[in-house]
């Protein structure tokens, strides 16, 4: 399979396209996958409610298939995970969500996770998410820095929160593995993890990090044929 692995944030927030990028290049190998990165323009700042990751489902379809004859994988760089499922019926290349992607990484780094959510209430929409993937029995809390997205490149204010927020999950609910719970923090993943002293996931490069093997070895979502008609939306 040959292309690139675009890696799309369902925010305008350009700011966050760049930051999340350049955790990628560690995973820019010689002979491997370009992986290339967009903004979806017609995003809100920030994904930080239910109806943001329902309003950017159709976008993120939209973007895939503009890209879909270019690409040998897609991610959507958002930890919702929007319109996941309904990607993978639009494009027989591999389709992989940070949410699903980095809980799945923490799971073989350590046997109880902690997310590190951006708002309260980004919460319960997380473990509704861990829930229909029967994940809930190795979380040890979802906790929240109390920021929105666009404030999550002021570095102070947001490692200091990051620092306070993963000590929590270590120390009070027994997390032994963090995954940072939007794609805007991963500058702060290698500092944030010496300073801890547990692995800390960020859930970007972690689905990247599967999109890349799953390109090497020719892999597709398992839609062979082409996709599914879309309705007039």
């Amino acid at each position: 399979m040959s292309g690139s692995i675009i890696v799309i944030n369902p925010n305008s927030t350009v700011a966050v396209t760049e930051a999340m990028d350049k955790a990628l290049d560690p995973l820019r190998l010689p002979g491997g996958p370009k992986i290339e990165s967009v903004t979806n323009p017609d995003g809100p700042p920030g994904i930080e409610c239910q109806a943001h990751v329902d309003d950017v489902s159709l976008h993120i379809r939209n973007i895939i298939r503009a890209r879909d004859a270019e690409a040998a994988a897609f991610v959507i760089a958002c930890y919702s995970d929007p319109g996941m499922y309904a990607a993978r019926e639009s494009t027989s290349k591999p389709v992989f969500g940070i949410a699903e992607s980095g809980m799945l990484s923490a799971m073989s780094l350590g046997s109880a996770f902690g997310i590190i959510a951006i708002l309260n209430r980004s919460v319960p929409r997380h473990i509704r998410y861990i829930r229909s993937l029967g994940l809930e029995g190795r979380l040890a809390g979802d906790r929240a820095l109390e920021l929105p997205v666009v404030e999550l490149s002021n570095e102070s204010k947001t490692y200091e929160r990051m620092v306070r927020v993963g000590t929590e999950l270590r120390d009070l609910d027994g997390a032994d593995v963090l995954v940072m719970g939007c794609a805007g923090m991963s500058r702060y993943r290698a500092r944030l993890e010496d300073q801890l002293g547990i692995p800390v996931v960020d859930p970007s490069q972690a689905a990247v990090g599967m999109a890349i093997t799953a390109v090497q070895l020719g892999q597709t979502n398992g839609r062979l044929l082409q996709p599914v008609a879309q309705a007039a939306e």
